[in-house]
C-alpha cells in the first residue's frame, strides 16, 4: 500500500477502505461515467443506498477486505476501489471487485490496486479470486492476468466468469493469455 505514482506523476495513496469513507464512495459513483458504472454493476447504479454504503465502507478487514486509492494532495478524491470478499464455502476462494475512475483508467492505477489487493488476500489465506464481469470488458481481464498464475474463463451469455489462482509473493510470474471456454 502507501504512496504510488501514476504514468503523469501525480501521486495517490492506497489504504483500507473505512466507515468514515462512505462520502468518497457517493462522490466516486455520481463522477464515474454511465458505462464505467455499467461495467462494474453490470447494470446502472444511479447511487448507492444508505444499506449499500454501509456494507461497502464497513468491512471487517478478515473476511471482506476493501481498499481505496485516493490522490495523495487530495484525500476526498477517489480515483479506485478494489474489494475481495471471501467465499463462505471455500475460505481459500475470494470475490473480487475493482473499480477505477474515468480520469485515471488506463493508467496502470488497476494492476497497483488488484496486486495490493492479491497481497492482503494471501496474507489472509485466499489462494485465487472469482469475478464476473462482462466478456468485453478487456482491461479487467487484463488485471487478473497480471496477478494470476492460472486463469479460467467460462463465457455465461454477456458475462465472463473468471478463476484467477494468485500469484505466489515470491513468484512475479503472469498468467497466460486469457482462454474463454463456452
Amino acid at each position: 500500500m502507501g504512496l504510488h505514482h501514476l504514468p503523469d506523476g501525480r501521486a495517490y495513496v492506497i489504504r483500507p477502505i473505512t466507515p468514515g469513507d462512505k462520502p468518497l464512495l457517493r462522490w466516486g459513483l455520481r463522477r464515474a461515467s454511465p458505462e464505467s458504472i455499467y461495467r462494474r454493476f453490470l447494470g446502472p447504479k444511479p447511487r448507492l443506498t444508505a444499506s449499500e454504503l454501509v456494507y461497502l465502507t464497513e468491512v471487517d478487514g478478515v473476511d471482506h477486505v476493501a481498499l481505496v486509492a485516493v490522490d495523495a494532495r487530495r484525500r476526498d478524491v477517489l480515483l479506485g476501489v478494489a474489494r475481495w470478499i471471501r467465499d463462505v464455502k471455500d475460505h481459500r476462494r475470494a470475490e473480487m471487485a475493482i473499480f477505477i475512475g474515468d480520469e485515471v483508467q488506463g493508467q496502470g492505477l488497476g494492476t497497483t490496486l488488484a496486486r495490493a489487493l492479491a497481497d492482503t488476500a494471501r496474507a489472509g489465506g485466499v489462494e485465487r479470486f472469482t469475478a464476473t464481469m462482462l466478456a468485453e470488458n478487456r482491461a479487467a481481464h487484463r488485471i487478473f492476468v497480471r496477478i494470476a498464475t492460472d486463469v479460467q474463463a467460462r463465457l455465461n451469455g454477456p458475462y465472463l466468469e473468471l478463476v484467477a489462482e494468485l500469484v505466489p509473493a515470491d513468484r512475479p510470474a503472469l498468467a497466460p493469455a486469457l482462454a474463454v471456454a463456452a
